[in-house]
């Protein structure tokens, strides 16, 4: 059970450092809604919010909003801290609400519940206004408290002090991703009765596999490849091949992944230590892709990782599973 906090008189140095963040003129209003004099936050986004969005980001779980009382709650000074570094409620809007389509129109404080809930459930669960890319290089002067750019300056600060390491002729890089190829289903028979495959990753000039796996039209593998994003980067081409001794292997199948999704999140939460397990962004199942279901990147024990369940294209039948984890270049 949560206890209630002490007096003013009595506030601690966190809670002087929240009731001052309160103050600021972006977080008397309700980040979602605009009501005034918002007593509650959620303290994983950083945001102010009213008593009716309080109700549904609670709806939406702990693992994307956890909300506590300004006043009646007690907070770690991680949760403070947390709050602080982004900066209150225009630093997390510049993010979370920078691509709003034009003619959507935010709730208002006297918006029904119905609106309410759709609206919030875009912003932070679905993040379907979430900037396509926040790129290292962004030097904005507008908002530059916020959380997006001085994780922006501190991240171009460490490319630049790393110099050749990060360089391969003139590409930069921004991180690396290791991606776990788990196991294969259904895959498809190029031999008499079976296939030997192996996986092959593309991106950019490099290319990367796994063994090959005899035999088997279920393979498990769990192995790791390791793959370095440049700056401009763009899908991981996926390919799964049958090995063949006498002749050129055959193809069983592609698939491209899309990782735009995962490095926005994880350029916008920066150092993901500073959060509990939670979900941060998602990569939508479609038409024009090859996942079998939505694909979520989370913060798990201070790591960015996503789970992947692909379709295998251009093929007659095959499933792909593979987790891919995101490790910034300070690391």
């Amino acid at each position: 059970m949560n206890r209630p906090s002490s007096g003013l008189g009595r506030l601690t140095s966190g809670k002087r450092k929240l009731k001052e963040l309160q103050l600021q003129s972006d977080n008397r209003v309700c980040a979602d809604c605009g009501a005034p004099d918002p007593k509650w936050a959620s303290a994983n986004i950083g945001v102010f919010i009213c008593l009716k969005c309080c109700g549904v980001h609670r709806s939406l779980g702990t693992h994307i909003s956890k909300v506590l009382s300004v006043t009646l709650d007690e907070w770690s000074e991680d949760e403070i801290d947390s709050m602080v570094e982004v900066g209150g409620n225009a630093s997390a809007n510049s993010i979370y609400e920078a691509f709003i389509p034009e003619g959507y129109s935010k709730p208002g404080p006297d918006s029904g519940n119905e609106e309410r809930t759709r609206f919030i459930r875009s912003k932070y669960e679905l993040q379907e206004f979430l900037k396509p890319s926040l790129r290292i290089s962004s030097t904005s002067s507008e908002k530059r408290h916020s959380l997006k750019e001085s994780l922006s300056r501190k991240i171009a600060d460490s490319f630049r002090s790393s110099g050749s390491s990060k360089m391969e002729g003139m590409v930069e890089f921004i991180g690396m991703l290791k991606i776990r190829v788990k196991n294969g289903t259904n895959l498809a028979v190029r031999d008499m009765l079976t296939s030997d495959p192996y996986v092959v990753l593309t991106l950019g000039n490099q290319k990367v596999q796994t063994t090959v796996i005899k035999s088997n039209l279920n393979p498990v593998w769990n192995e790791d490849l390791m793959l370095s994003v440049p700056q401009d980067f763009g899908p991981v081409k996926l390919e799964v091949y049958d090995h063949d001794m006498f002749s050129a292997d055959d193809i069983m199948g592609t698939a491209e992944i899309d990782i735009q999704p995962m490095i926005t999140s994880a350029m916008a939460f920066g150092d993901p230590e500073m959060f509990g397990n939670m979900q941060i962004g998602k990569w939508l199942n479609s038409d024009d892709n090859a996942l079998i279901e939505d694909s979520i990147v989370n913060i798990v024990d201070g790591k960015i990782k996503q789970d992947i369940s692909l379709k295998l294209q251009n093929v007659e039948s095959g499933e792909l599973f593979l987790e891919v984890e995101w490790i910034p270049l300070e690391q």
